[in-house]
């Protein structure tokens, strides 16, 4: 009893890692019950299907298992079927299928493999074999998973600004474009803020370079808690930053600019453990629906408004009196008339 304790400790404690869930599809309960046994003794989590279609529907949940072992003779649904689905789906992260046969032929193997298995194993098994092939499968489950984690970090460093986390300028102005063409589209409201530290150059100038990238890092949090969700905040450049505002017309994104200011106007700035009052001059510009060629337009006029706050004394807001084209002003209308 004592030594059969102590293998199970020594089997679990050699699966790296946490419990991965695995999903067992298997009608037969003798042997359902078997692999439940095992894999919970080698440090996975089993979750049960007794037949193809519940084995496909738990495929489908948000939490799916990445790694499959699959009977092929099932009823509703046989394991190479399932197996197909999954591959057909193309979901992300990949799911390892590891199919359970008692056939034996090659061509039964080979179609098994074409319909998308990464490994088979003939009944009845060795449990160590079974138990090796699992660890070959999450080896590169594993490092898939890095694979994935690289490719993420990758577009992250290529959209966003490394100081502030915010969309670097060459995204933003992707999303302005984007959203532009879903105002034309839609027949929506559109508006762009242009936020502009003030006296930035004297927080650099007295308190060094370091303070001044503290206060860029503030200034971020505070923009991303005072926007929307589905708006798009982002680095322009130096002490400048752009907000895209979909669905806003002027109204709106004043009072969005204002919670802004008020944001940034509220509290003093930690930089570095010296504390600074910091604010923010903001332009606004909108269409109440943009054609297709207003993005320069909007950049231009938010920049206009803000060395107009800048001019009023800072830490104030301006809206852009804007010269819209006669497409803006013609898809203006047809929005109007639409609502009526």
């Amino acid at each position: 009893m004592e030594s059969s304790v102590a293998a199970r400790a020594e089997d679990t404690a050699n699966e790296p890692g946490r419990a991965m869930p695995a999903l067992v599809a298997e009608d037969n309960p003798v042997f359902r019950s078997m692999l439940r046994s095992m894999l919970t003794r080698w440090g996975y989590e089993a979750r049960i299907a007794s037949n193809g279609l519940e084995a496909w529907e738990a495929m489908q949940t948000a939490d799916a298992p990445r790694l499959a072992i699959l009977d092929w003779m099932m009823p509703s649904m046989d394991g190479v079927e399932v197996c197909r689905r999954i591959r057909a789906a193309a979901r992300e992260p990949y799911v390892y299928v590891l199919l359970l046969t008692a056939r034996t032929e090659s061509q039964d193997l080979v179609e098994g493999m074409e319909a998308g298995a990464d490994d088979y194993l003939t009944k009845p098994f060795n449990a160590q074999e079974l138990r090796v092939r699992l660890r070959a499968g999450r080896r590169i489950l594993d490092l898939q998973q890095q694979l994935m984690e690289t490719r993420e970090a990758l577009r992250v460093q290529a959209t966003h600004d490394t100081l502030t986390g915010l969309l670097n300028r060459g995204r933003v102005l992707e999303v302005l474009l984007a959203e532009i063409a879903r105002s034309h589209r839609e027949l929506r409201p559109m508006a762009l803020l242009m936020v502009d530290l003030d006296r930035f150059k004297h927080i650099n100038d007295t308190y060094g370079h370091m303070a001044g990238d503290a206060v860029l890092q503030e200034a971020a949090r505070r923009l991303r808690a005072a926007t929307r969700q589905y708006d798009a905040p982002g680095r322009y450049g130096g002490e400048e930053f752009l907000v895209v505002l979909p669905g806003c017309a002027a109204r709106e994104a004043r009072a969005q600019a204002e919670r802004i200011r008020e944001a940034f106007a509220g509290e003093p700035f930690d930089a570095g453990g010296t504390l600074l009052a910091v604010t923010c001059s903001i332009g606004v510009s909108s269409r109440d629906v943009c054609a297709s060629e207003d993005a320069e337009a909007l950049v231009r006029e938010a920049d206009a408004a803000l060395y107009a706050a800048k001019n009023q004394g800072r830490n104030s807001v301006e809206i852009a009196s804007p010269e819209p084209s006669e497409e803006s002003l013609a898809l203006t209308k047809l929005a109007r008339f639409s609502e009526t």
